[in-house]
């Protein structure tokens, strides 16, 4: 994908995710429950190979891990200055709220299916 693309991407998923919380009711309850946090993941995905547009998707891939695991396990952390942070809307949708063994799994979910989009984009355009 060209980086314009990977910004609309970014953007797409940002919305879709967006709106998994805000319409949850309407969907499948296990769609509910784990949509958001793969599609952040997957986010930081795109917004990694927005940022390194030349290097590979095994790159994107390790850094989104690195990155999303480093997030989670930050939630461990409880200082007030930091829980202030996360009390606010973009905190909370950044940092998280509290540890989730869970979302890790949730994470891997929306990086791979990220990459799977990705690598399948690839061989569609022949970039």
């Amino acid at each position: 994908m060209k980086r314009s693309m990977y910004l609309t991407t970014i953007i797409i998923v940002i919305l879709l995710g967006l709106a998994s919380r805000k319409y949850g009711q309407f969907l499948p309850p296990f769609i509910a429950e784990n949509a958001g946090d793969a599609l952040w993941a997957m986010m930081v995905y795109f917004g990694f190979r927005f940022l390194l547009a030349k290097k590979s998707i095994q790159t994107a891939i390790i850094l989104s891990i690195l990155f999303s695991f480093g997030i989670e396990f930050s939630q461990l952390y409880q200082a007030n200055w930091i829980n202030q942070i996360r009390g606010t809307v973009l905190g909370a949708l950044v940092l998280g709220q509290g540890f989730l063994a869970v979302d890790l799994l949730r994470y891997l979910v929306g990086i791979l299916i990220g990459s799977l989009i990705d690598r399948i984009d690839l061989k569609i355009n022949k970039v």
